[in-house]
């Protein structure tokens, strides 16, 4: 082999191993650019996740222009909170089979740090959490949303039967799981009210299956660690999925 050979050879060689590296560095740029636009409902890897600052992944920022246009179904102007009031919260959970899932959630800022602490402890545990998108993404419609399993917290309306400002209204109330952790409320002519519609298998809290809240487990903990209340424990109705804090 003359000189000539080897030289075309360790040329050829130098570009096969520049084209790679180039590969890496555009999957790497292209993985950065998917978590910086974060859209929610994406599944990611844990490779991505390191790349990009897993503490990046539970943050909590204003409500920017272009999230607070995504809200024109679960806000509207009202005497009782603001704009300037809300956070929107970037996180990360996992779903029944382990995968990283991008999610998000607008609260009030008053429980903004203890929900980023309580999702990213959920998250360190591998706790499934199904779907984790803005209720708008269902027109605000919370029969819809939780048919979905979509846990959320902030929408602007009043409590079921009456013009009270709901807990969820003030940004102050999370749903977590909420098909598999429904909203119960045995009715005066016996029979029970369930939301969503489609969650009757679920109110048999006896059984076992996934993504069922119950008493004393992590996410029941964490949630009352933090000062939240439970609808579980609640004696005229049974509301599964929420947690609150007072307003």
């Amino acid at each position: 082999m003359n000189m000539a050979t080897m030289m075309t050879k360790a040329d050829r060689l130098m570009k096969t191993l520049c084209a790679a590296v180039v590969m890496v560095l555009a999957v790497t740029a292209a993985s950065a650019a998917d978590l910086d636009s974060w859209r929610a409902g994406t599944v990611v890897s844990a490779q991505e996740v390191a790349r990009y600052g897993v503490d990046r992944c539970f943050a909590i920022e204003q409500i920017s222009d272009a999230v607070f246009a995504r809200m024109r179904y679960s806000y509207m102007p009202n005497p009782h909170i603001a704009r300037a009031d809300l956070r929107y919260l970037r996180l990360l959970h996992r779903d029944a089979h382990d995968r990283i899932v991008l999610g998000e959630m607008v609260c009030h800022r008053r429980i903004a740090a203890d929900l980023v602490a309580i999702f990213r402890q959920l998250y360190d545990a591998h706790y499934p959490i199904a779907r984790m998108v803005l209720v708008d993404e269902y027109r605000a419609d919370d029969e819809t949303s939780m048919r979905a399993n979509n846990t959320s917290c902030f929408c602007y309306r009043t409590v079921a039967g009456s013009r009270k400002v709901s807990a969820h209204a003030m940004g102050m109330a999370v749903d977590i799981n909420p098909l598999y952790n429904p909203y119960v409320k045995r009715r005066a002519n016996g029979r029970l009210f369930i939301q969503p519609a489609n969650a009757e298998p679920y109110t048999h809290r006896e059984r076992r299956f996934d993504y069922k809240i119950e008493r004393g487990d992590l996410c029941h903990r964490l949630f009352l660690q933090h000062g939240f209340s439970w609808g579980g424990a609640w004696r005229s109705l049974k509301d599964y999925q929420h947690f609150e804090k007072p307003f």
